[in-house]
């Protein structure tokens, strides 16, 4: 209901983990129309499950073994006017993070979003604007455009884990402004 309400009266949202899936969830609910979107950890069964559990995780045996720890994201989608995203703005302003268009950020999950789904969800505006750098099938950040919405944005990391008191995490940033 948060992101919802963020996304409609155009609030500033920062979706963080579960954050960012709830606001994918969120979206193919009401923006594809999809009512029984959501999340194999909520609903096993769920017949559009928009996240889902990781395949290379083992359910029966839950000591470390979630994704975990840094990760490279690599940058892979610009504006309609190929301009950058608003993420690879922030993160340009921190280059402690990373550069050339990967940037470096802390993991600690099991569930991601179901590849099946990203196309729709993507095309249908919600734009997955960054991706792991290994394979290329795990969205890491998700944006509407500014056009759309002041700010709102979501990522599957945890950037407040390499925060520090001067040097807060990019995504942070234009939370100063609002």
């Amino acid at each position: 209901m948060a992101a919802k309400y963020c996304r409609e009266e155009k609030v500033p949202f920062l979706g963080i983990c579960l954050g960012f899936q709830a606001m994918v969830v969120e979206y193919a609910r009401n923006i594809l129309n999809w009512k029984d979107a959501n999340s194999t950890e909520f609903d096993e069964n769920v017949s559009k499950p928009v996240i889902m559990f990781m395949p290379e995780i083992d359910k029966d045996n839950m000591g470390g073994t979630m994704r975990l720890g840094s990760r490279a994201t690599r940058f892979t989608h610009t504006a309609d006017d190929y301009s950058m995203s608003v993420s690879q703005c922030l993160y340009l302003l921190a280059p402690e993070h990373g550069n050339d268009g990967i940037i470096w950020e802390r993991h600690r999950h099991r569930y991601e979003v179901n590849p099946e789904f990203v196309d729709e969800v993507h095309d249908a505006g919600l734009k997955f604007v960054a991706r792991d750098a290994d394979s290329g099938t795990r969205m890491e950040i998700a944006e509407l455009s500014t056009r759309e919405h002041p700010y709102y944005i979501g990522c599957q990391y945890h950037p407040e884990f390499q925060s520090r008191e001067m040097h807060p995490c990019p995504p942070s940033f234009p939370f100063r402004l609002f």
